[in-house]
Order: C-alpha cells, then sequence, then structure tokens
C-alpha cells in the first residue's frame, strides 16, 4: 500500500477543485486510517474544507475527526484546555470567521468533551450564530408611502 501524506492529500483535492467519494474513502483507508494523529494534519483539513467543494460526507467526516482528536486525542483527554482552545479558534476562524463546518466542529467540540475553556465555548455560540444569521433570508423593510 501506498502511504499518502495529508499534504498530498490536500494538493490533489485542491487541484482538481473538490474532494469526490473516492477522494474520501482514500483518506479514511490510506492516509489517516488511525485517524487524525497532529495539529498540523487537523489544520491541513480544516482549510481544505474552506478551500474546495467538498460532499455532506467529507463535512461529517471532518467533523468527527477533528472532534475526536481534539477532545480524545489530545491531553488532558476529556477535556478542552486554553492551548487547546486557542489552537481550535484560530484553526477554525481562517482569515474570515469560521465556515458553518467549521462552527458545527467547535459546537460538537464543545459537546463531547467533559469540560471546555470558556474561549471554546464563547468562541463556538458566536461561530454558531455567525453562521446561523448567515444562512438566513435577508429581510427587507418596505415604507408605505403616504
Amino acid at each position: 500500500m501506498t502511504m499518502i501524506s495529508v499534504q498530498q492529500f490536500c494538493n490533489h483535492a485542491v487541484s482538481t477543485g473538490a474532494i469526490s467519494d473516492e477522494d474520501l474513502l482514500v483518506l479514511k483507508r490510506e492516509v489517516l486510517p488511525d485517524g487524525l494523529m497532529t495539529r498540523e494534519e487537523a489544520d491541513l483539513l480544516i482549510a481544505l474544507e474552506r478551500a474546495v467543494i467538498g460532499s455532506d460526507a467529507f463535512a461529517d467526516f471532518l467533523v468527527a475527526s477533528v472532534v475526536d482528536f481534539a477532545v480524545w486525542g489530545t491531553r488532558p483527554t476529556g477535556y478542552i484546555d486554553r492551548d487547546v482552545a486557542s489552537w481550535l479558534a484560530a484553526s477554525l476562524s481562517g482569515r474570515e470567521g469560521p465556515s458553518p463546518v467549521g462552527a458545527r466542529i467547535a459546537v460538537e467540540i464543545v459537546r463531547e468533551a467533559q469540560g471546555s475553556a470558556e474561549s471554546l465555548i464563547a468562541f463556538a455560540l458566536e461561530a454558531n450564530r455567525r453562521t446561523h444569521d448567515a444562512a438566513q433570508p435577508a429581510r427587507m423593510s418596505f415604507a408605505l408611502a403616504a
């Protein structure tokens, strides 16, 4: 079996502009068979989600993978400390704030963890509010002429 790095996977996805179902299978089976192992891998996939067209299946995989890594793969296990919260907020924010998937990741981490730094809870609430507000159709007000 040929080992493909997360960076190579991301390069391929960026060059094609999308993540296909076959790409997702390769990611699961060959690139990350044991899940995310480092913050750098998580950062790459979080950035990739913002850069290319992905399926709902990729979004679900990304959410589950980052939640599992952040909550259960970092110390203290089950808890999000200030350091991890700071990293997550920076990575999920990108340049323009969190994407809807990024907001979902933050909310799911807070739900899954036995305890989270207050800064991540505040970030998750704000990210969720921003993406919810962005999804609402613009309201128009009409003034009646007398």
